[in-house]
């Protein structure tokens, strides 16, 4: 879970996919003028999003500069923009002066660039212009670094998304289908500290080049003499405790007693609750 000290002041805390989608769809069905969607990589923010816009957006991802969005946003004026994974913009003098610039609380907003006025005159872009566009910003992490950013934090709606492991595995549930998988994924999840769904698209390559996919889920989770124990319970050619302990042994991670304090603490203490099925009363 996200940390408080990194949770900027004014921000909505959900770690629910039905949250998650409430906020997505009001944006598209023009409701909310300014999001910003911060969380782990992974969790299928950007996803939500896409969905919720179904192609009626502009979209603006990767390494996009103060300039580059001041661009896209004459070109694509008055229409929904999502910048998506541009973590450092926010950081830079000239991008958090345009984004302020961008999600002002008017309606119609005036964006202007004044350096270079002939680059901007060859390509067809004025310096100054209106936009009402609505505007989503999805990050990684978010840091309210100085005065600037935290104004612009207060001109939107900020949702810090921060799903526990098992409300990712719930959700993968519903659009990753081999089963084999996530049942192991399932059954460490009490071990994982930071989940995504690349867990699961990474041990599915691997599966199917007939690799070992089970020491890659394991090793996002573990390390060490933990990682090598979890390992050999997972390895289905070893029917007893007993060649667990051997294979503990010849593989270096020391005695029987070592073996079994490691694998005292990888059991699960309880089996995670379930949903109610539709229907049922919670």
């Amino acid at each position: 879970m996200a940390e408080p000290k990194h949770i900027p002041r004014n921000a909505i805390v959900v770690d629910r996919y039905q949250e998650l989608n409430n906020y997505t769809q009001a944006f598209a069905t023009g409701h909310l003028r300014f999001l910003m969607v911060v969380g782990p990589g992974g969790t299928g923010k950007s996803h939500a999003m896409r969905t919720a816009m179904d192609g009626h957006a502009a979209w603006i991802d990767g390494n996009a500069t103060a300039f580059g969005v001041y661009f896209a946003a004459f070109m694509h004026r008055d229409k929904p923009i999502v910048l998506d994974d541009v973590d450092a913009l926010y950081r830079d003098g000239s991008g958090v002066r345009l984004l302020k610039q961008l999600c002002q609380s008017e309606p119609s907003r005036m964006l202007g660039w004044y350096s270079d006025p002939q680059y901007l005159e060859r390509r067809g872009v004025p310096t100054t212009f209106l936009t009402s566009s609505p505007v989503v910003i999805i990050a990684n992490r978010w840091s309210t670094v100085n005065e600037d950013v935290a104004a612009l934090e207060d001109r939107g709606h900020m949702l810090v998304f921060d799903p526990t492991p098992i409300e990712i595995h719930r959700q993968a549930a519903t659009w990753f289908h081999d089963q084999e998988v996530l049942d192991f994924v399932f059954e460490h999840l009490h071990l994982v500290a930071n989940h995504s769904f690349r867990t699961y698209l990474l041990a599915c390559e691997l599966k199917k080049a007939k690799m070992d996919w089970r020491r890659a889920i394991l090793s996002r989770c573990l390390s060490g003499p933990a990682l090598l124990v979890a390992r050999i319970k997972a390895d289905p050619t070893l029917h007893s405790e007993a060649a667990r302990v051997k294979a503990f042994q010849d593989g270096g991670g020391g005695g029987r007693t070592t073996y079994f304090n490691y694998a005292r603490t990888l059991k699960a203490p309880h089996v995670p609750p379930q949903e109610p099925r539709n229907g049922e009363d919670d």
